[in-house]
Protein backbone atom coordinates (compact mmCIF):
# COMPACT_ATOMS: atom_id res chain seq x y z
CA UNK A 1 0.00 0.00 0.00
CA UNK A 2 1.58 2.98 -1.36
CA UNK A 3 -0.92 5.80 -0.89
CA UNK A 4 -3.81 6.17 1.65
CA UNK A 5 -6.53 8.33 0.40
CA UNK A 6 -7.70 10.30 3.49
CA UNK A 7 -10.48 12.50 1.15
CA UNK A 8 -13.61 11.62 1.39
CA UNK A 9 -16.24 10.83 -1.12
CA UNK A 10 -16.88 13.05 -4.17
CA UNK A 11 -13.87 14.71 -3.64
CA UNK A 12 -12.36 13.30 -7.14
CA UNK A 13 -11.85 9.81 -5.70
CA UNK A 14 -13.15 7.53 -9.14
CA UNK A 15 -10.66 9.74 -10.62
CA UNK A 16 -8.35 9.51 -8.74
CA UNK A 17 -8.56 5.57 -8.37
CA UNK A 18 -8.10 5.25 -11.80
CA UNK A 19 -4.77 7.94 -11.96
CA UNK A 20 -3.46 6.07 -9.16
CA UNK A 21 -3.76 2.23 -10.87
CA UNK A 22 -2.13 4.09 -13.59
CA UNK A 23 0.75 5.41 -11.77
CA UNK A 24 1.37 2.56 -9.52
CA UNK A 25 0.09 -0.89 -11.34
CA UNK A 26 -1.65 -1.87 -8.97
CA UNK A 27 -5.41 -1.93 -8.26
CA UNK A 28 -6.68 0.99 -5.56
CA UNK A 29 -9.78 -0.08 -3.24
CA UNK A 30 -12.76 2.14 -3.70
CA UNK A 31 -16.13 2.31 -2.67
CA UNK A 32 -16.72 0.29 -6.20
CA UNK A 33 -14.49 -2.48 -4.52
CA UNK A 34 -17.23 -3.01 -1.29
CA UNK A 35 -19.79 -3.54 -4.20
CA UNK A 36 -17.22 -6.62 -6.41
CA UNK A 37 -16.39 -7.61 -2.66
CA UNK A 38 -19.69 -8.23 -1.02
CA UNK A 39 -17.98 -10.03 1.79
CA UNK A 40 -15.97 -7.25 2.44
CA UNK A 41 -19.04 -5.38 3.35
CA UNK A 42 -18.97 -6.97 7.26
CA UNK A 43 -15.26 -6.18 7.40
CA UNK A 44 -16.23 -2.51 6.84
CA UNK A 45 -18.79 -2.99 9.58
CA UNK A 46 -17.21 -4.42 12.36
CA UNK A 47 -14.20 -1.72 11.81
CA UNK A 48 -17.27 1.04 12.19
CA UNK A 49 -18.13 -0.29 15.16
CA UNK A 50 -14.64 -0.30 16.40
CA UNK A 51 -13.63 -3.53 15.40
CA UNK A 52 -10.77 -3.55 13.19
CA UNK A 53 -9.43 -6.02 11.16
CA UNK A 54 -5.62 -7.42 10.00
CA UNK A 55 -5.51 -4.08 7.60
CA UNK A 56 -2.35 -5.54 6.47
CA UNK A 57 -4.11 -8.82 5.74
CA UNK A 58 -7.36 -7.59 3.90
CA UNK A 59 -6.14 -4.73 1.88
CA UNK A 60 -3.12 -7.16 0.86
CA UNK A 61 -2.57 -6.89 -3.41
CA UNK A 62 -4.03 -3.09 -2.94
CA UNK A 63 -1.36 -0.46 -4.08
CA UNK A 64 -3.56 2.46 -2.81
CA UNK A 65 -7.19 2.85 -1.17
CA UNK A 66 -9.53 5.94 -1.95
CA UNK A 67 -13.18 7.13 -0.70
CA UNK A 68 -15.54 5.78 1.63
CA UNK A 69 -15.11 3.25 3.52
CA UNK A 70 -11.60 3.47 3.44
CA UNK A 71 -11.16 7.10 4.11
CA UNK A 72 -13.14 6.89 7.04
CA UNK A 73 -10.42 4.73 8.62
CA UNK A 74 -6.96 7.22 7.44
CA UNK A 75 -5.34 7.22 10.63
CA UNK A 76 -5.98 3.03 10.87
CA UNK A 77 -4.72 2.66 7.60
CA UNK A 78 -1.42 5.07 8.03
CA UNK A 79 -0.62 2.88 11.17
CA UNK A 80 -0.91 0.07 9.47
CA UNK A 81 1.10 1.23 6.18
CA UNK A 82 4.05 3.54 8.01
CA UNK A 83 5.32 4.02 4.58
CA UNK A 84 2.41 5.17 2.48
CA UNK A 85 1.33 8.64 1.83
CA UNK A 86 -1.53 10.31 3.06
CA UNK A 87 -3.45 11.83 0.25
CA UNK A 88 -6.28 14.57 1.07
CA UNK A 89 -8.65 15.09 -1.87
CA UNK A 90 -10.91 18.02 -1.16
CA UNK A 91 -12.78 21.14 -3.23
CA UNK A 92 -14.50 23.86 -1.72
CA UNK A 93 -16.77 22.99 1.09
CA UNK A 94 -20.26 24.10 -0.92
CA UNK A 95 -19.24 22.76 -4.48
CA UNK A 96 -18.79 19.47 -2.40
CA UNK A 97 -21.93 19.30 -0.27
CA UNK A 98 -23.87 20.19 -3.85
CA UNK A 99 -22.40 17.06 -5.51
CA UNK A 100 -22.71 14.82 -2.49
CA UNK A 101 -26.28 15.76 -1.55
CA UNK A 102 -27.59 14.71 -5.11
CA UNK A 103 -25.70 11.59 -5.50
CA UNK A 104 -23.57 9.46 -2.81
CA UNK A 105 -26.04 10.52 0.54
CA UNK A 106 -29.52 9.91 -1.90
CA UNK A 107 -28.04 6.84 -3.48
CA UNK A 108 -27.03 5.10 -0.61
CA UNK A 109 -30.64 5.40 1.01
CA UNK A 110 -31.93 3.45 -1.62
CA UNK A 111 -30.14 0.46 -0.09
CA UNK A 112 -31.40 -2.15 2.49
CA UNK A 113 -29.30 -5.25 4.50
CA UNK A 114 -26.16 -5.65 5.54
CA UNK A 115 -24.61 -2.58 3.09
CA UNK A 116 -27.10 -0.13 4.25
CA UNK A 117 -26.55 -1.14 8.19
CA UNK A 118 -23.04 -0.61 7.23
CA UNK A 119 -22.69 2.53 5.61
CA UNK A 120 -25.43 4.12 8.16
CA UNK A 121 -23.14 3.19 11.01
CA UNK A 122 -19.79 4.19 9.06
CA UNK A 123 -21.74 7.65 8.45
CA UNK A 124 -22.96 8.13 12.11
CA UNK A 125 -20.00 7.10 14.07
CA UNK A 126 -17.47 8.66 11.35
CA UNK A 127 -18.88 11.27 9.56
CA UNK A 128 -22.41 12.57 10.55
CA UNK A 129 -25.93 10.73 9.55
CA UNK A 130 -27.63 14.32 9.56
CA UNK A 131 -27.24 13.59 5.59
CA UNK A 132 -30.27 15.89 4.85
CA UNK A 133 -28.68 18.81 6.72
CA UNK A 134 -26.11 20.70 4.46
CA UNK A 135 -24.74 22.45 7.60
CA UNK A 136 -24.12 19.30 9.97
CA UNK A 137 -22.41 17.99 6.54
CA UNK A 138 -20.16 21.00 5.87
CA UNK A 139 -19.15 20.75 9.41
CA UNK A 140 -18.46 17.16 9.26
CA UNK A 141 -16.62 17.44 5.85
CA UNK A 142 -14.72 20.34 7.07
CA UNK A 143 -13.89 18.82 10.83
CA UNK A 144 -12.48 15.57 9.01
CA UNK A 145 -10.27 17.61 6.58
CA UNK A 146 -8.77 19.74 9.25
CA UNK A 147 -8.08 16.75 11.50
CA UNK A 148 -6.37 14.68 8.60
CA UNK A 149 -3.98 18.23 8.32
CA UNK A 150 -3.53 18.80 11.76
CA UNK A 151 -2.84 15.14 12.47
CA UNK A 152 -0.93 13.44 9.31
CA UNK A 153 2.65 13.71 9.56
CA UNK A 154 3.75 16.57 7.17
CA UNK A 155 6.36 14.37 4.90
CA UNK A 156 3.80 12.19 4.38
CA UNK A 157 0.84 14.20 3.73
CA UNK A 158 -0.34 15.04 -0.31
CA UNK A 159 -2.86 17.61 -0.38
CA UNK A 160 -4.62 17.46 -3.66
CA UNK A 161 -7.75 19.16 -5.53
CA UNK A 162 -9.18 17.62 -8.94
CA UNK A 163 -7.63 20.38 -11.07
CA UNK A 164 -4.47 19.80 -10.29
CA UNK A 165 -4.45 16.47 -11.93
CA UNK A 166 -1.16 14.73 -12.30
CA UNK A 167 1.19 17.32 -10.42
CA UNK A 168 1.11 16.75 -7.06
CA UNK A 169 0.77 13.09 -7.09
CA UNK A 170 3.56 12.10 -9.47
CA UNK A 171 5.98 14.75 -7.55
CA UNK A 172 4.89 13.11 -4.03
CA UNK A 173 5.49 9.31 -5.85
CA UNK A 174 8.86 10.54 -7.85
CA UNK A 175 7.59 9.30 -10.89
CA UNK A 176 6.86 10.96 -14.26
CA UNK A 177 3.81 12.22 -15.14
CA UNK A 178 1.96 10.77 -17.98
CA UNK A 179 1.84 11.82 -21.23
CA UNK A 180 -2.70 10.93 -20.81
CA UNK A 181 -4.81 13.70 -19.98
CA UNK A 182 -6.16 13.02 -16.65
CA UNK A 183 -8.55 10.96 -16.26
CA UNK A 184 -11.61 12.85 -15.22
CA UNK A 185 -14.68 10.82 -14.54
CA UNK A 186 -18.15 10.46 -11.97
CA UNK A 187 -18.88 13.63 -12.21
CA UNK A 188 -22.63 14.64 -11.17
CA UNK A 189 -24.28 14.44 -13.80
CA UNK A 190 -22.50 11.18 -14.95
CA UNK A 191 -23.54 9.72 -12.15
CA UNK A 192 -27.39 10.89 -12.50
CA UNK A 193 -27.34 9.69 -15.75
CA UNK A 194 -25.81 6.44 -15.58
CA UNK A 195 -25.36 5.19 -11.87
CA UNK A 196 -27.29 2.57 -10.13
CA UNK A 197 -26.40 0.80 -6.76
CA UNK A 198 -25.79 -2.40 -7.18
CA UNK A 199 -28.15 -4.97 -4.45
CA UNK A 200 -26.00 -6.34 -1.99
Amino acid sequence: MRVIGAGLGRTGTMSLKLALERLLGGPCYHMVEVFAHPEHVPVWHAAARGEMPDWRAFLAGYAAAVDWPASAFWRELAAAFPEALILLSTRDAPAWWRSASRTIFPASRTQTGPWREMVDELYARRFTSELDDAEACISAYEGHNAAVRREAPPRRLVEWRPEDGWGPLCHALDLPVPAEPFPRVNTTDEFLAGHTMPEV
